[in-house]
């Protein structure tokens, strides 16, 4: 007997399917959809198309869904008040469509249909998988054990789509999974949101579902297999429902502001205007502190879990190769606890600096204990050279590496990473704030001899002294002006230069003694860093480029995206537990065992000090630790820090509701007009005006596309954006 499936034509819908509908009429033609099904029918009792329609429902999770991407579409996700992209900050009739200019995503400046396809193809991927789960079990050439893995990989893809909609739309209509009625009018399956609760739950009960039939923890752990690194795993599913819960917790959707999360400055009004056309409320009014109970112990079934995560580490460099890119470890300070014990403990035994860089840029490879989830390289194939993390590099690089020098950081991002001990650079935020001068950033700069590296690593001669003696994630990421870059490719010999983003040309001189002459920084044209403060993460020493333009990445070293690591979980688990005021008995995910969840200090230090010793810092005081206001920030400014260009900035800002303080901050950063003759006023923090930025509360939420609010009669529009067009 045929197995005939009647799924919600909803899915298909959403999915980009209304060319399946009829133009004239509001019901479906039953007849169309019999070939389908026996379509199916002979997809899933054939074992090489079963494994194809899963890797198709994994497809959709990249190009416009991907959280690491430069240029058109997805690059907003990486550059909130931390950094920019330099080249794409063209003002609405500047010559560059104005839909993919920076500043127009900065300010607000795009449509309803601006990024429609991020919902189209997460709805896609919610179909496919839903109609995966559904007759998985026709295939009976598959043992009953891999059937079940399957189904889970499929449920967990599904859930994850969910968990993409959540975070970048908010509440969104929940598919039914066990199928609809087709004959019905297409106006009755219209499905209305469900609330931010309702979304962020579903997910959370799928995923448990999902950890329950997949088969491995984690595929990242002493894995070599590329082809399989990018499926599913119960670690994977756990963490995606950590993050779940914790959006659900924070005070745009658990209205916290009423709790005085904010004591100034922000309030309630956009929540108050998300509501179904039937009134239901959509985001949270009434603060629940017992979500964030819920967050924190889904975190820590992520940190108990059998997969055994850690963070990575890279043992210490005796030699001092830096044309390698690899120079002598540089110990902290002595801080009586990490510096006394070896890893996990403490930091004796490894180098901070590699141990952060090197996660990122390619050399630790597919066996990586400290990656959760991953998308792979994240890229709509190798001749989209400009998309994925790759493209970070070729933005990154410098015009005399060939590259196209755009990617930066605002003055905001270096000033909130510390100084070696732990404690603030001179001047921070001085400009920002309006301060009145009383703490003085340093004005002077390094000697000009090559005695400059040897007393303050890792800087060169000329350099400033605001930028010597910080956090090792500092040197792994900020490229200052008079930083060293290395060059591997074979035909150039300049294998270990200082760059500086002066304006005009400069002459600079290399490892080998060799004098180069370039232009980093203004020369009348796009390619230049507008705070003059570039970024190297993502950069490995051996990623070269042999031409401008076009698209030549093939010397640059694959990178994976880190969708879900595990630092992140860290230190979501001590900012849940931040927040509790009482007591809460909660049941691990597979229920055997209950977890006291408190705001328990030595579960918050679980969280961060794992963070910190690998960063080479010391751990928070005793009274940071004891006042939640305090350590609120000091997580806030952590997860600022160790993020940086993971696409998570962007949604902690909207998500803790500091998006309309911290969005709307001028761009601060180095007078980049100044020359090399004027290198103490280049250093002179001023507004950078080509980098305008402001936040309206319709910047919560993307909008929803003019195209899906006609398909679905009962689907809200985000408040702040057109309804229709």
């Amino acid at each position: 007997m045929k197995k005939y499936i009647a799924f919600s034509i909803m899915a298909v819908a959403a999915a980009g399917g209304a060319s399946l509908l009829s133009s004239c009429e509001d019901t479906l033609d039953a007849d169309k959809y019999l070939d389908d099904r026996r379509t199916i029918e002979t997809v899933f009792t054939d074992i090489n198309q079963t494994n194809g329609w899963l890797s198709q429902a994994y497809s959709f999770l990249r190009g416009p869904l991907a959280e690491v991407r430069t240029k058109e579409h997805a690059y907003f996700q990486c550059f909130a008040d931390d950094m920019y992209f330099g080249d794409r900050d063209a003002k609405k009739g500047d010559g560059y469509p104005y839909m993919e200019s920076y500043n127009a995503i900065k300010q607000g400046d795009y449509d309803e249909n601006f990024g429609a396809d991020a919902w189209t193809n997460a709805y896609k991927g919610i179909y496919q998988a839903s109609i995966f789960i559904n007759n998985i079990d026709l295939n009976t050439k598959l043992t009953p054990e891999e059937r079940l893995d399957m189904k889970g990989q499929a449920r967990f893809v599904r859930a994850y789509y969910y968990w993409l909609l959540l975070r970048k739309y908010g509440p969104v209509p929940i598919m039914p999974l066990e199928g609809s009625d087709y004959t019905k009018p297409y106006s009755e399956l219209s499905i209305p949101r469900s609330s931010y609760e309702e979304v962020a739950q579903f997910i959370g009960d799928e995923m448990v579902q999902a950890a329950k039939e997949l088969e491995s923890w984690s595929r990242y752990i002493g894995n070599t297999d590329a082809t399989s690194i990018i499926r599913a795993t119960k670690g994977a599913a756990l963490a995606t429902r950590a993050l779940a819960f914790i959006y659900a917790a924070s005070p745009l959707a658990n209205g916290q502001l009423a709790n005085g999360y904010h004591p100034a400055g922000v309030n309630d009004a956009f929540a108050k205007l998300l509501k179904n056309r039937d009134g239901k409320e959509l985001l949270g009014l009434t603060y629940d502190e017992s979500k964030w109970a819920r967050a924190a112990a889904a975190c820590r079934d992520v940190i108990e879990c059998q997969a055994n995560y850690e963070l990575y580490h890279a043992g210490l460099q005796t030699v001092d190769n830096k044309t390698t890119g690899y120079p002598k470890t540089i110990t902290p300070p002595a801080d009586g606890d990490f510096s006394t014990k070896n890893w996990p403990e403490g930091w004796a035994d490894i180098d901070p600096y590699l141990s952060y860089r090197d996660l990122f840029n390619g050399a630790v490879g597919l066996d990586n204990p400290e990656i959760i989830f991953s998308r792979g390289y994240n890229t709509a194939g190798h001749e989209a050279w400009h998309q994925g993390v790759d493209g970070f590099v070729t933005h990154e690089l410098p015009n005399s590496l060939l590259g196209f020098n755009c990617h930066g950081l605002t003055q905001k991002m270096v000033d909130a990473y510390y100084m070696n001990d732990g404690t603030d650079v001179a001047g921070k935020d001085s400009e920002m704030n309006g301060g009145d001068g009383s703490e003085r950033r340093k004005d002077w700069t390094t000697s000009r001899g090559n005695l400059a590296y040897s007393k303050y690593p890792p800087l060169g001669p000329g350099v400033s002294m605001q930028y010597a003696e910080r956090e090792p994630r500092f040197y792994a990421c900020v490229a200052f002006n008079g930083s060293y870059w290395w060059d591997a490719c074979p035909t150039r010999s300049n294998k270990y230069m200082q760059v500086f983003y002066w304006r005009g040309t400069t002459t600079g001189s290399s490892s080998d003694g060799s004098k180069t002459t370039y232009n980093n920084g203004y020369a009348n044209g796009s390619y230049y860093l507008r705070t003059g403060i570039g970024c190297k993460k993502w950069v490995h020493p051996s990623d070269y480029r042999t031409m401008r333009d076009g698209s030549d990445y093939s010397h640059i070293i694959h990178k994976w995206e880190p969708a879900i690591r595990y630092a992140d979980i860290l230190l979501l688990y001590a900012e849940a537990l931040n927040e509790l005021s009482g007591s809460y008995q909660i049941e691990s995910w597979d229920g055997s065992t209950v977890y006291n969840v408190s705001r328990d200090v030595n579960q918050m230090k679980r969280g961060i000090r794992p963070v910190r010793c690998r960063a080479g810092l010391p751990d928070y005081t005793a009274a940071e630790y004891g006042d939640a206001r305090v350590l609120r920030d000091k997580i806030k400014r952590e997860r600022m820090i160790e993020l940086l260009g993971e696409g998570k900035r962007y949604y902690d800002l909207r998500r803790w509701m500091d998006a309309p303080i911290e969005e709307a901050k001028t761009v601060y950063g180095c007078n980049v007009m100044m020359t090399a003759k004027q290198q103490n006023d280049f250093q002179r923090i001023v507004p950078i005006y080509e980098l305008p930025t402001v936040f309206s509360d319709k910047m919560y939420l993307w909008p929803i596309s003019f195209s899906e609010l006609k398909r679905n009669k009962n689907l809200v529009q985000n408040p702040g954006w057109q309804n229709h067009d």
